[in-house]
């Protein structure tokens, strides 16, 4: 059948915008080492020109200096030129990329939406309002039974709290008259001016033979 009707080629994939920005700067590529090679040679007729005398020689290798500065600046235009269209082309692709970005952020926020309307559909204002409502009333009820298992057993009801307050004000004196230590006349320790232990007195034989 295929050799009556033919067959259809499968169809290339149409090169998208990173597939040509690649390429051109491959190429872009391929010319840079091209200048680069003219610049090495232009430094090299420099260098012999740099040594020879005014005359035909000197003027051949001018010539070919020229010839290659000339192939240098075409090279340079085309590669300033390719990097333009990559410029170009890479910001096409960023805005692009963008734009996708900015389809995909508003279709997972449609889809946020949907998903919030159908949670709070199930949900009942009513419901939760009691619900605080009973976690209140039974937070109450725990405190009153902390206070009802805090209450004190065994004390009296009738002290008197005046009596209390300067019983409690004669225990502080107490206490400080304790800080203060004994009277000094109480205290073991001698006197400054006294001496514990004084050195023997030596006599003078002078007043003694007198």
């Amino acid at each position: 059948m295929n050799r009556f009707f033919g067959s259809t080629k499968p169809k290339a994939p149409k090169p998208t915008l990173n597939d040509a920005i690649e390429k051109m700067d491959s190429r872009t590529e391929s010319v840079e080492v091209k200048v680069k090679k003219l610049d090495a040679e232009l430094a090299r007729y420099k260098d012999q020109m740099s040594k020879m005398k005014d005359g035909p020689a000197k003027n051949a290798i001018k010539s070919k200096a020229l010839r290659v500065l000339k192939q240098k600046k075409l090279y340079e235009g085309q590669r300033d030129m390719m990097m333009q269209q990559s410029f170009n082309m890479d910001q096409t692709n960023f805005a692009l990329e963008s734009m996708k970005s900015t389809v995909t952020t508003v279709d997972a926020m449609k889809i946020a939406a949907k998903e919030m309307k159908t949670q709070f559909k199930a949900i009942n204002i009513d419901k939760i309002d009691n619900l605080q409502d009973e976690i209140e009333d039974l937070l109450e009820q725990s405190n009153e039974v902390q206070e009802a298992l805090g209450r004190s057993y065994g004390l009296p009801d009738d002290v008197d709290e005046d009596e209390l307050e300067a019983e409690l004000e004669a225990l502080q004196n107490e206490a400080d008259f304790e800080f203060e230590g004994e009277p000094s006349y109480l205290d073991d320790t001698e006197p400054a001016y006294v001496e514990t232990n004084p050195e023997p007195q030596k006599l003078d034989q002078n007043k003694v033979t007198a």
